[in-house]
């Protein structure tokens, strides 16, 4: 058993599971005693040094070359340490002879490296701090091959004085055969001071970072001629080097803290670089603090992870985190500083210059205040896990201290008082202990965390870390760096827990890189394909050891291996038996590597010269929040649609493009292949409307598409003009004029509009999808169903017709078709918070419609087709996705409570859902919720008091009583085959059609093979931070592979690369016989697609 104490001196134990796949090892055998300890005076402290408590580093590696890995920690306020391995677990204190304590006053980061290229590992130490007359230079530690060491950081130029330095990270970024380096620093400067301000360009000596290259062994400041950003904004934490794009140069990836973006520097292969985290990720971590890059699915691409600080328990989420509102996160952007969240960000490699950003699919969004982060396979299974390490040694973020601090009491205190007085504030914080979190690889971009079992879950407060093979036995060990507590030193017991097999290598560079920094390995066992990168700056103020452990699972032979040296030479091996330690010698690669060629893609963007006029949409400003603090997502940004069809009757396909309110509806007229805008006085007098349901239907007989028209927007309320349907007539040539006319007076927020005839009487009738009461969100629409007279003229009859459409739910979509093949076409309905529902047509009377089983969800759109091949009709449907942190299954759904529980005449909502400890919560923060319920607010006076309170404790039994509920259940994005009369079967798509919401789904044959493919889009942007952006889809392609079944196409190797918020695709038909592939996006122009 372990103790840790709090700082209220209560001690809590820690009982480890039995015999764990990592073995704490206690420091009577060890011999290692390290505990970084952080004390607060009055003149060093939290309150005039925001890192107080960030905690030091490790660095790993054979500092004596005698084949056993030793470990140097660096501490805060005392000496760093470094301790020599004997063999079999026991390490010796060699610090004092060694000479490595340092000599600066605060130590941070710690790398090893072979800096003067002798062959012998030197120790490079990263210093900061805020004590008057510590000049913070860094310290370079030269080995002097006999265990012990001189400081020679003056002599290379790498004493960097005054700098406030958090880590450095050595790799050859020109290929000229040596080390540089990138120093990582952490602005001095006060947050609140520049806040938003984007001096990003303006670079500053000691806060931003730098970049130094390599001369002959001195190191010279090459930053700004190479593009690295060096200003006072830079809040560096992180840094991690590796090859992102597959041309085997070393890019970098800085995490920075606060409100500067990250950074995303891709190597031009010129001695530059290009910042360009902008376009290749769509959102990344706010608070960023530790990065690691691996690859985590093994698709030879490499993946980039990042911590953050949210917390998992709804407890610790609303005591010690607040959101950004939603016009903030919006002027970060406008600013320049990204899209950022606040979670851990996992951004999955695409391989074309794009990341879909997976965290919450994966499972690993949430660590709480997280530092390293490390990518490694615990087990050698071959899949690489994650390692996070957490804590902070006071919550800092307490929002109940917080109040306390900026209270009129407390500041009157301090006046009384006539000073500050540091220990008395410091000793209301408190000081919670985390365990840190173990994910292990499920293979299917998914993880789980096992911290526990695994032996990893003490709860600490943890920050560096670092892996290596302590013992030479083939598998990956752990050290970790704590605040005020013993360091941990784990050994891996997998060679008999799992019983795995492995390869461990050496690097032996030639010239001046003798380590072979950056060089990759790419394994082969049968198909499976295992990348690693020579990279030893990683997680968090940490590195690694040099030797590389590979595990190969249960295989026992390696088919081969290819290893590309930094000088882009290569060699290949194979036939490798398994556990044995190899050499790898950069003198025997003798072969030219190039960058593994990628064949032509399935398709490719058209010429934009395709479309003229305004094919862009206009998003007008509305924000659904501003009205309904409490509701889940907007409503008001669900188009553009798109209808398309001849108008003009010459036979080819023209577009019609919807549109939001102050804009107004575009018509395309195909001529020669190419279409052309025509203005229509009709679509330009009626700017007020925002067009969301779109058909084209000749709904007079006259022979022509005319055009329906509904209004969403969820802007203006019932009965509002606005919100009524539309008839413009077509006159045959293209030209559209309103009809006043021709259907009832409905006022109604509308998702769509679809036409049949359902009673076959020969003219088309029309549904009406009621999306939402606008400014009452959960509160059911009218739905409707009308019925043409043959002329052209609508009667309203569902009430008698159909009177369980008329509150049917929330509907996005609807289709119709003739399930039972009576000859008469149902309607299949669709919605936020309400299953998929079928309602059988019997003669043009529509039954109480049917919900199929389990799938009450948050579905965006409907798609019917043969996607069996069995001659019926299935349905696709696309839903909310699973790559968000709000989870929801059949036994934990999501809940909506609907009322007037304030009762001042006005409804609220409020979501519910269940966590990870099997209790559903109430959503949001305290801050909302009061501001929306004001008499809860005598009720949660703290924060404290509203933190972890279930629904049952928030509401009175009254107030739950008397609530309306919805409830969701499954977010996937379904196939449901038709079984005739057995039903339909659910069955989620692949796990990639689950990282977006899916808003169109466009069925094809695209390899002509007779299988239906899949081609979807997505994503959606109209969330409060605190939920984030879902963001992760570029265009999913599925190929059908017959019964049903499909597989992913890649996105590199599809060509798909279609960003934003993609609303509507439809397949267009051009007069050459060619066909178009049109993505409509939210606030965006549309995006066509060609087949190659």
């Amino acid at each position: 058993m372990f103790l840790y104490a709090c700082s209220n001196e209560s001690e809590t134990t820690y009982v480890p599971p039995s015999d764990p796949l990592f073995s704490q090892m206690a420091s009577g055998q060890t011999g290692i005693a390290f505990i970084n300890k952080v004390t607060d005076d009055s003149s060093m402290n939290v309150f005039n040094y925001r890192n107080f408590y960030n905690g030091g580093g490790v660095a790993i590696g054979d500092i004596n070359n005698d084949g056993l890995s030793d470990i140097y920690f660096t501490s805060n306020q005392q000496n760093n340490h470094l301790y020599l391995n004997k063999g079999n677990w026991a390490f010796t204190d060699i610090t004092e002879k060694a000479g490595v304590g340092g000599q600066m006053a605060w130590s941070t980061g710690v790398t090893m490296a072979d800096v003067n290229a002798d062959g012998w590992l030197d120790i490079y130490v990263c210093n900061s701090g805020n004590i008057q007359g510590d000049k913070r230079k860094n310290e370079l530690f030269i080995n002097n091959h006999n265990n012990t060491f001189t400081e020679q950081a003056q002599q290379y130029n790498l004493a960097d004085s005054g700098g406030y330095h958090t880590h450095a990270a050595f790799f050859d970024y020109d290929k000229d055969g040596d080390l540089d380096v990138y120093l990582l620093n952490n602005s001095y400067y006060p947050v609140d001071k520049i806040t938003n301000r984007n001096i990003r360009n303006v670079r500053d000596p000691f806060a931003g970072d730098k970049l130094l290259r390599n001369d002959n062994g001195h190191f010279t400041d090459v930053s700004e001629q190479a593009g690295i950003y060096g200003s006072l904004i830079g809040f560096g934490l992180g840094v991690t080097i590796g090859d992102v794009n597959g041309d085997y140069w070393p890019d970098i990836y800085v995490s920075n803290d606060f409100f500067e973006k990250d950074y995303l520097y891709i190597n031009q292969k010129n001695g530059t670089f290009k910042e360009d985290v902008d376009s290749c990720m769509e959102h990344t971590s706010q608070s960023s603090m530790g990065a690691d890059l691996a690859d985590i699915n093994n698709d030879g691409w490499a993946d980039i992870f990042s911590t953050d600080m949210l917390p998992e328990s709804d407890e610790r989420l609303k005591t010690t985190t607040r959101f950004d509102d939603f016009d903030f996160f919006n002027s970060k952007v406008k600013g320049s500083f990204h899209k950022q969240f606040l979670q851990n960000c996992l951004q999955l490699n695409n391989g074309n210059e794009t990341f879909s950003e997976i965290a919450a699919f994966a499972g690993v969004n949430a660590t709480d205040w997280s530092w390293g982060a490390l990518l490694f396979d615990f087990d050698n299974d071959g899949w690489k896990d994650i390692f996070v390490s957490n804590g902070i040694y006071k919550d800092l973020t307490n929002q109940d201290y917080i109040d306390f601090l900026q209270s009129a009491a407390t500041r009157e205190k301090v006046i009384q008082a006539g000073r500050f007085d540091v220990a008395a504030f410091l000793d209301k914080l408190p000081s919670t202990p985390i365990p840190n979190y173990a994910f292990v690889n499920e293979r299917n971009l998914q993880f789980a965390n096992q911290s526990y079992t695994l032996g990893l879950g003490q709860p600490s407060f943890s920050n560096g870390a670092a892996y290596g093979d302590l013992d030479n036995d083939g598998d990956l060990d752990l050290v970790v760096n704590n605040v005020n507590q013993p360091a941990f030193i784990y050994r891996n017991n997998q060679e008999r827990k799992a019983g795995n097999n492995y390869l461990r290598i050496k690097f032996k560079g030639s010239g001046q890189n003798t380590m072979g920094i950056g060089s990759q390995v790419k394994l082969w066992l049968g198909k499976e394909e295992i990348v690693y990168e020579q990279m030893l700056t990683r997680g968090f103020e940490s590195s690694v050891d040099p030797v590389m452990c590979i595990g190969i699972g249960k295989a026992k032979v390696v088919d081969s291996m290819e290893v590309v040296w930094p000088n882009l030479k290569r060699q290949v091996l194979k036939g490798i038996r398994s556990n044995q330690t190899i050499t790898l010698d950069q003198q025997h690669a003798n072969q030219q590597a190039y960058p593994i060629p990628v064949g032509k893609a399935l398709f490719s963007l058209a010429g934009s010269d395709l479309f003229s006029g305004d094919f862009l949409h206009h998003e007008n400003a509305f924000i659904d929040f501003d009205r309904e603090r409490l509701i889940p997502k907007m409503i008001s940004t669900e188009g553009p649609k798109m209808a398309i069809g001849d108008v003009n009757g010459d036979g080819l396909e023209d577009v019609i493009l919807g549109s939001a309110k102050e804009d107004s509806m575009k018509l395309f007229i195909q001529t020669g292949g190419r279409w052309k805008q025509s203005v229509q006085k009709a679509f330009e007098r009626d700017k007020d409307y925002e067009n969301i349901g779109l058909e084209l239907a000749d709904v007079d007989g006259d022979g022509d598409l005319d055009l329906l028209a509904a209004s969403g927007g969820n802007e203006d309320v019932v009965g509002a003009y606005t919100l009524t349907p539309r008839l413009y007539l077509n006159d045959g040539k293209g030209n559209f004029s309103r009809s006043l006319d021709k259907l009832p007076s409905i006022s109604v927020n509308v998702s769509c509009i679809r036409t049949v005839d359902v009673d076959n009487d020969g003219d088309l009738d029309v549904f009406i999808g009621g999306r939402s009461v606008p400014g009452m969100y959960g509160e059911i629409p009218q739905s409707y169903l009308l019925i043409n007279d043959g002329k052209g003229v609508f009667k309203d009859v569902t009430s008698a017709n159909a009177p369980a459409l008329q509150k049917i739910g929330m509907v996005t979509d609807a289709k119709w078709v003739d399930f039972n093949g009576d000859g008469f076409k149902d309607l299949v309905v669709a919605g936020d918070w309400m299953p998929v529902m079928i309602s059988i047509n019997q003669h043009g009377i529509l039954t109480e419609p049917r919900a199929l089983s389990q799938s009450a969800g948050w579905w965006n759109t409907l798609t019917i087709a043969d996607v069996d091949g069995d001659g019926d009709s299935d349905i696709i449907a696309g839903n909310q996705g699973l790559n968000s942190k709000i989870k929801v299954s059949p036994d934990k759904p999501g809940m909506l409570y609907i009322g007037d529980f304030d009762k001042n005449g006005q409804e609220e909502c409020i979501p519910v859902y269940y966590k990870s400890d099997g209790k559903a919560y109430p959503f949001y923060l305290k801050g909302d919720l009061v501001q929306q319920l004001p008499s809860l607010k005598k009720k949660f006076l703290h924060y404290a008091a509203y933190a972890g309170k279930t629904m049952d404790e928030v509401l009175s039994p009254e107030q739950l009583k008397s609530a309306k509920q919805l409830k969701v259940e499954e977010f996937q994005t379904c196939l449901f085959i038709n079984e005739g009369k057995s039903g339909f079967k659910k069955l989620p798509l692949p796990s990639v059609a689950q990282l977006a919401p899916v808003y169109s789904i466009l069925v094809l044959d695209y390899n002509s093979d007779g299988n239906k493919d899949i081609i979807m889009g997505g994503n959606f942007f109209g969330l409060k931070p605190e939920v984030g952006r879902l963001d992760a889809s570029y265009g999913v392609l599925l190929k059908g592979v017959g019964q049903g079944r499909f597989e992913f196409i890649p996105n590199l190797l599809s060509g798909l690369k279609v960003k934003d918020e993609t609303r509507d695709i439809q397949l267009l038909k051009a007069a050459n016989q060619k066909s178009y592939i049109v993505f409509a996006r939210n606030n965006e122009s549309i995006q066509i697609y060609k087949a190659n």
